[in-house]
């Protein structure tokens, strides 16, 4: 899906389109005052305060034909440039432009704003020439949307839009927005019954109901089991860690605003973690490591909180409390390149059970600029940064890189996938850390006898179990493989006087054969059951009437297809346990 706000022309266009939606608006609701109307990723919106009224989704239609009205007359937008003084005559009965004019740069002497026909607004542009260019567009949405962002304000009407060049465009972008409706993890994650949130429990913190729950268990056992035969070694820490530990790690310092507020207790400061790595530092140092003990590969699968914004929630892709698939080697520089790169074919052997093969690498450094944000030791940013580089191009893995997003105490290599929809994100990373294990002390006894100094790499390869899960439900609209479905058979006896008996059977033996499996036995008829099946997005569906009693064998019937299949009972287990095997 494109991305509106980084392409000029449609910036443009979309930015033009909020004027003309906020001039509609005000000839419609004649009391309307607006906040502001940024361009977005997915296209635009304008904070309203229309006193009393209300706009519903119902309402945008007409909003629309006003707009349609406005655009016809085809009013040239002109830019005008005022002193602040004339700023704030002009907007003197608007406190939501005072506001804005109020707090623009003192040593600021023009503002501009633009008209187009009855309708002026405070905006520093760019905008089209005239409305008549804005033809093609689309009102999307409404919501709620406090003052500024801050929930003790007043709360506002939002509407968004998005607007194109052509007709074609704004529909093939319609039909985008439609798939992601029926791709978000939200959406199925409700009609599957995978999990919930209930603002009483908190915003962020979602629930896993039991089919969803199964679903993060196969996700989790699936890369535990993956790490053991590499050598990892599991352990299981706090969710909590004191506040001194975070100052020796230095999240405190730079990771603050990202974490929830301290708790006083027994004189002492807790904090809810945002990630492990200090845990597993302190692991490390509960004893002394020879280098014959080294590379130490420390995982968890360890529950974390971060305060995210609340504009920023969305389902279990982004919370306020998340699993990470979450790892730290303690190795040697002499070992850096050879455990790195099996941290690489870790992630895309990973990416292969999972048929994941969009996405892109980026070798994520440090902006020098930024001394707040990054640990202040330009020579340990320059040999780790380099050391990274070096280990990416011998193992010859392309990649791009990008300024600013390593984490506060080393660069990274970022594994960015692109969904289908939505835009990019990072599900997998490898830290490269000289920063930390010094903080903390950490030594091995070297070959010499010197105590020396291991290096760390911080990975994930799932990144957090809820987000991957989250990515899976929406790359395969629910539809998830075989071996990792919640219910992966359901059974329908045709009629349960004569053919339940039968199905319970093959209920009992599937289940000891570890196949999970539902008996819809209610007293509906067997087309409806197999649409609700269906409906379930369950991979197989067994239909058990005289025929397989007779000649004790299964039919069924395989998700996304019409045809009806017979086999002995053996051939079908065999043909199931293949598929599982094989992550089919």
């Amino acid at each position: 899906m494109i991305n509106i706000k980084e392409n000029e022309r449609l910036s443009v266009l979309n930015h033009s389109c909020a004027h003309l939606l906020a001039q509609a608006v005000k000839h419609l609701y004649p009391q309307a005052m607006f906040w502001v109307g940024p361009v977005i990723e997915e296209g635009f919106y304008y904070d309203i305060d229309l006193g009393d009224s209300v706009i519903t989704d119902d309402d945008l239609e007409k909003i629309e034909r006003e707009m349609k009205k406005i655009a016809k007359d085809g009013k040239r937008i002109v830019r005008h440039e005022l002193s602040k003084e004339e700023a704030f005559k002009q907007f003197q009965n608007d406190p939501y432009k005072l506001d804005l004019i109020s707090r623009m740069d003192e040593n600021s002497t023009v503002i501009s704003c633009y008209t187009q026909g009855d309708f002026t607004d405070l905006c520093r542009g760019p905008h089209v020439e005239s409305v008549k260019e804005l033809k093609h567009f689309k009102l999307l949405k409404t919501s709620g949307a406090y003052w500024k962002g801050n929930a003790n304000n007043k709360m506002l009407q939002r509407i968004y839009g998005v607007c194109f060049e052509t007709a074609e465009d704004l529909e093939a972008h319609l039909q985008e927005l439609e798939e992601a409706k029926m791709r978000d993890h939200r959406k199925l994650g409700k009609e599957l019954e995978l999990f919930m949130s209930d603002d009483l429990v908190g915003r962020g913190l979602p629930m896993f109901l039991p089919k969803g729950y199964i679903v993060w268990q196969e996700l989790e056992n699936y890369i535990r089991d993956k790490e053991r035969k590499l050598g990892y070694l599991h352990v299981m820490t706090p969710c909590v860690g004191n506040v001194e530990l975070y100052k020796t790690s230095g999240h405190w310092e730079h990771y603050q605003e990202n974490m929830f507020p301290a708790m006083e207790v027994d004189g002492e400061s807790f904090v809810l973690r945002p990630m492990n790595c200090p845990h597993h530092m302190m692991i490390y140092a509960n004893k002394l490591h020879s280098y014959k003990d080294l590379p130490i590969r420390i995982g968890e699968i360890a529950h974390d909180f971060r305060y995210e914004a609340s504009g920023a929630l969305k389902g279990i892709e982004r919370g306020r409390h998340f699993c990470q698939n979450d790892a730290h080697l303690f190795v040697t520089k002499e070992q850096i390149k050879e455990e790195f790169k099996n941290v690489v074919d870790l992630i895309f052997d990973v990416y292969k059970d999972f048929h994941i093969t969009n996405y892109r690498c980026v070798l994520s450094l440090r902006d020098p600029q930024d001394k707040t944000k990054y640990h202040p030791d330009d020579e340990m940013w320059d040999r780790a940064e380099n050391e990274l580089r070096e280990v990416l191009n011998d193992l010859g893995i392309e990649y791009t890189e990008e300024i600013g997003e390593a984490a506060f105490y080393g660069p990274k290599l970022d594994v960015n996938v692109k969904p289908a929809v939505g835009n990019e994100y990072t599900l997998s990373t490898c830290q490269l850390d000289f920063c930390l294990p010094a903080k903390f002390d950490l030594k091995y006894v070297d070959s010499d006898g010197s105590k020396k100094t291991p290096v760390v790499l911080h990975r994930a390869i799932l990144g957090s179990l809820d987000r991957f899960m989250a990515y899976i439900i929406e790359e395969t609209k629910g539809v998830f493989p075989l071996w990792l479905a919640p219910v992966q058979l359901n059974i329908l006896p045709v009629n349960n006087e004569y053919h339940l008996e039968y199905a319970k059977e093959i209920e009992s033996w599937l289940q000891e054969e570890n196949i999970r499996v539902s008996l819809d036995d209610r007293e509906e008829k067997v087309g409806y059951r197999m649409r609700e099946s269906v409906l379930q997005k369950i991979p197989y569906t067994l239909i058990l009437g005289q025929k397989e009693v007779d000649n004790h064998t299964i039919s069924y019937r395989k998700y996304g297809t019409e045809e009806t299949i017979t086999l002995s009972k053996e051939e079908f287990l065999s043909h199931i346990k293949e598929e599982i095997q094989h992550k089919m």
